[in-house]
Parts: structure tokens; sequence; C-alpha cells
């Protein structure tokens, strides 16, 4: 593989939905595979395109369950590999992540944070950039109700913005800026009844892109009963670049597949 992939896992907004886990993305480069975001479903899909025990590190942008619940099951899958328990990976969160992780696997009889940590290496998120592996990465503060980190990764010369969760807000344009790839959430269509600081619409999300000039909008994060092609629509409203709708297995990058 040449430069980076970015393979969508899962797509969907605050559940899964029929054709898609919630929110997960694998980025792979230099034979380096990150995941960020484990959301419901998204282990099994994700077994599609690598194996189960080739992740070398994980990025959860917050503690809702779409975004991290299944990290529940990976670390049952960690502790009772075939040939034994196997050491831990960078695990990169918002403080709490190992109480998180521990309060999924209640009723388990290890719900401790301290057995988290034999599977993870857990790791607070902060504001600020550092190498996770090939990547570059640079997060910020979000707008949603709970921590949240928004992600820009790059690697030789491509670059990806991720949302994650947020409401309006000037950290995404910043982390989008000049991106050859956005991950817009766009939860939202336009109504006069959504609130406020919690989610983007179409029309929002397209808006963030032509600000920050990204070269290619994916609208991600896409609530099932909403009608994607009007998601589109509204996204177009705001944004005249390549535009998407995210799908699970999409693969974008210089290193997909021509």
């Amino acid at each position: 593989m040449a430069g980076m992939q970015l393979t969508v896992i899962g797509c969907s907004g605050s559940f899964p939905g029929p054709d898609s886990p919630a929110s997960c993305y694998l980025l792979e480069a230099e034979g380096f595979q990150l995941v960020m975001d484990m959301g419901n479903g998204a282990l099994g899909v994700l077994q599609q395109y690598t194996g189960l025990f080739e992740v070398d590190a994980v990025c959860l942008s917050h503690l809702h369950a779409d975004h991290c619940v299944d990290l529940g099951g990976y670390w049952v899958a960690r502790r009772y590999a075939p040939g034994g328990a196997l050491p831990p990976i960078p695990l990169y969160g918002p403080a709490g992540t190992d109480e998180r992780v521990a309060g999924v696997l209640q009723g388990s009889g290890e719900t401790e944070a301290a057995s988290v940590r034999e599977r993870f290496d857990v790791r607070d998120l902060t504001v600020g950039t550092w190498e996770i592996g090939p990547f570059r990465v640079t997060t910020e503060h979000m707008n949603h109700p709970v921590e949240t980190f928004g992600f820009r990764i790059e690697h030789a010369g491509w670059t990806v913005a991720y949302s994650a969760d947020t409401g309006e807000t000037d950290a995404l344009v910043r982390l989008a800026e000049g991106a050859d790839v956005l991950l817009s959430e766009a939860s939202f269509q336009d109504s006069k009844d959504n609130p406020p600081d919690l989610h983007l619409t179409a029309r929002q999300a397209g808006e963030h892109a032509a600000r920050a000039g990204a070269g290619h909008l994916v609208l991600t994060h896409l609530v099932p009963w909403y009608d994607r092609e009007r998601s589109l629509a509204e996204a177009a409203a705001s944004y005249y670049g390549p535009l998407s709708a995210a799908t699970s297995g999409l693969v974008l990058g210089p290193g997909a597949a021509q």
C-alpha cells in the first residue's frame, strides 16, 4: 500500500443502521493500523477489513456508546485470545475511558478499570499534536455535551479531518483547513426544531467544509431514519466541491486500490 488509506467501517449516527454499524474508521499506512472510534456493531464489520488482532492503536473521540461500546467486546477478544491474553495496545480517549470500558463489561466478573488497562494502554487525550505510529495527529475540542475530540490525521502529504460529534464550531474549520478529506457528521437535516450545540445539519457540515477549503466532504454519522439524498442536497447548497455520503466499506486515500 502506497500512502494512507481510510476505510469507513461504520457511519451510522446514534445507533447502527440496517447497512452500517455506528461510528468506526480504519486508517492504514506503512503497515500500521489505527482505528478511530468503535461504536455499536463495529467490531464485527472491522474484521472484514483487518485481522482481529492486527489493530495497532485505537482513538476514541468521546465516550457515547455509539462511538465506544464495542471496545468491551474487543477487550474480551484480547483477554481470551486462543494463544493467551494479548499485551495492551494504546487506547487514546477522553479522561475516564478506562472506567467507561469497565462499565460496558459490568457483569463479566472483571469490571475494574485496572482490568481494562491490562489489555489497553489507556492514554488521556489532550488538545495538541503528536505522533501515533506513522501518523501526525492533531486534536481540538468539539462542541458536544461531553468532552469530545475532533481529529486531523496527516501522513505523507495526505490529510483527513474527522469532526466526531459536534455542533457548530470554529475548531472544526481549523482542523479541516486544506484537508484532502473532511469526514463531517451530518446528523440533522434543516429544521427549526434542531437543538443547538449537539450535532451539525448537512448544510452546516457543508458550510464548515467550505470555510476550511476541504478538498472532499464526506457526510457521516448519518441517522438511519433520514433520507441520505436529502442530506446530500442540503450539503450541496453550501459546499460546491466533491461531496459524498459515507457508506460502510468506503475506501479513500492515496493508498486505496484504484
